[in-house]
């Protein structure tokens, strides 16, 4: 089994055609054919059907297409790591953070990257658990940063705490609901959601009901916090958001925070890698990028 016939079933899976796979690899159609047919003998089993719309994966094709494309990344890094090893500042890096690390964080780390590996090419994913662990298992993403479902995310992935954010609660000054100091008196409020639904940004997370009040009425749904602050200084709506993100952004737009007395969640933003592929060296001196940023913030909120 060799790496090329490795790329040829990723591309299969991807084109859906064998000839548009062909001319993708450069190969000829017929050399295709045959390399496919060697690997086929290999595994002793179908790796693809063929129809009139075109060729797809069998189960055993998809099985080792998931590996190969793991094989593949991997065989990209170690030139990466070797590469820079020798003292070359080239690489790339994809990371996914969720919306509030991306305005909190991906600034200044970026900064940081830049200046350790000024020729290396940083690729920012906005994504949304638990897509982004998809994505990250897939191994289109190096890591994530972000929350985690309750349930955890299985022994195949690492965790690691990046941030504690405090949950507040806001809303543009002025609105009628902005002196409002217990949840109770929320029943009849407007929400946005920023982020995936039971997520931090949703208020179904502050278990409302659970106070004998009714389900919270969300006209505004929106997937990042930079949507988040082009809406509420203009509507009368409120929303969960972290502490530190309405202290450095929200107040320049107008935003302030509910002085609510309940107690209000605390959520862990995770820095999530695979367990069976280790971070390239840009890879790695970007998280610890991210980490020394998260570090400062939590600082400047001590003093």
């Amino acid at each position: 089994m060799r790496l090329q016939q490795l790329e040829l079933l990723v591309t299969l899976a991807e084109q859906g055609s064998l000839r548009a796979a062909a001319e993708v690899l450069n190969i000829t159609q017929p050399a295709l054919s045959k390399s496919l047919r060697r690997l086929e003998e290999e595994f002793g089993a179908a790796l693809v059907q063929r129809s009139a719309k075109g060729v797809r994966l069998t189960q055993v094709g998809e099985l080792l297409a998931a590996r190969a494309v793991t094989v593949i990344r991997e065989v990209a890094r170690a030139h990466e790591d070797v590469s820079s090893h020798l003292g070359n500042t080239t690489g790339r890096v994809t990371v996914g953070l969720s919306p509030a690390v991306a305005v909190l964080f991906s600034p200044g780390a970026v900064a940081r990257i830049r200046r350790r590996w000024p020729h290396a090419r940083v690729c920012i994913r906005d994504v949304l658990y638990p897509q982004a662990l998809h994505q990250l298992r897939r191994g289109d993403l190096d890591f994530v940063l972000g929350p985690v479902p309750a349930t955890g995310v299985g022994a195949d992935l690492l965790c690691q705490v990046l941030f504690h954010s405090q949950e507040v609660i806001g809303a543009r000054r002025g609105h009628p609901l902005a002196k409002v100091r217990k949840l109770k008196d929320l029943s009849d409020a407007s929400w946005i959601l920023v982020g995936p639904a039971r997520g931090p940004g949703d208020p179904q997370h502050l278990h409302l009901e659970e106070r004998g009040m009714p389900p919270p009425k969300v006209p505004l749904e929106c997937e990042s916090f930079f949507s988040l602050l082009s809406l509420m200084p203009t509507q009368d709506v409120i929303g969960i958001m972290p502490r530190s993100f309405l202290s450095r952004h929200g107040r320049r737009a107008g935003l302030v925070s509910l002085p609510i007395e309940d107690p209000l969640p605390i959520t862990t933003i995770y820095a999530v890698s695979r367990s069976d592929a280790p971070l390239s060296l840009p890879a790695q001196d970007l998280l610890e990028a991210f980490m020394q940023e998260a570090r400062e913030v939590v600082n400047s909120q001590l003093k």
